[in-house]
């Protein structure tokens, strides 16, 4: 693996010695602390021990955003689904989470307690990460995103997670990452086999309380006592 330095991040614990991560990645522009409020609103089970880590991605010039440097897990090139995301950063912050990945293995954590999860560019990248990644990951979470370079998918799909649980839900009022990428992303799964638990909410592009308590169950489905 690249000699990548490991990302700094946010970490929060619900109790001692976590036998289960949950890594989630923000969204361009905001940083791990945007996301670190939800971990109570999940309203997870006091008996889970779930270490969540919040990472911050590197600072780059993003062409949408006219150059502005900001927080980002890659560059995104054009307002087009089909064309959006520079692919050689999103290779280079795939390192990066499988980095992040090892390290919990390194920590004690099983590779099938870890959960892999973001919102929208995050989310995206959780799961071109996730569906990529070689050993079997116990779910993954897209929040308000899509699927990245859809047409390499079934070549380069790890077959350790080639039915990995996958948590989508989305706006329907998103006029940032659009309902129809995500409805289309979440279809071109479901066709190539992967089960993915759909849910649509009446918002824009952003989270309500209803979504994060879902996303909450999901998280305790997947990582069972």
């Amino acid at each position: 693996m690249t000699d990548f330095a490991l990302l700094p991040a946010v970490e929060i614990e619900t109790g001692p010695s976590p036998d289960a991560t949950v890594i989630f990645l923000h969204g361009l522009g905001d940083d791990g602390y945007g996301w670190s409020d939800v971990v109570p609103a999940l309203g997870l089970p006091s008996t889970m021990r779930v270490r969540f880590l919040f990472p911050h991605a590197p600072e780059m010039a993003v062409t949408i955003n006219g150059g502005y440097v900001m927080p980002a897990w890659y560059d995104l090139l054009d307002n087009d689904f089909n064309a959006r995301a520079d692919l050689s950063g999103v290779r280079t912050s795939r390192v990066h989470v499988d980095h992040l990945i090892a390290r919990e293995r390194k920590r004690g954590i099983a590779h099938q307690r870890i959960v892999l999860g973001g919102f929208s560019q995050g989310g995206a990248l959780a799961l071109y990460a996730g569906l990529r990644h070689p050993v079997r990951l116990a779910g993954l979470i897209s929040l308000s995103a899509y699927v990245i370079d859809p047409s390499s998918l079934p070549a380069e799909a790890a077959a350790a997670n080639r039915d990995v649980p996958i948590f989508m839900a989305h706006g329907s009022d998103d006029d940032v990452v659009l309902y129809h990428w995500g409805e289309a992303s979440r279809l071109l799964l479901e066709r190539d086999g992967w089960p993915v638990a759909w849910h649509r909410y009446p918002m824009g592009h952003g989270a309500i309380a209803e979504e994060i308590a879902a996303m909450g169950r999901f998280i305790e489905q997947v990582l069972p006592p």
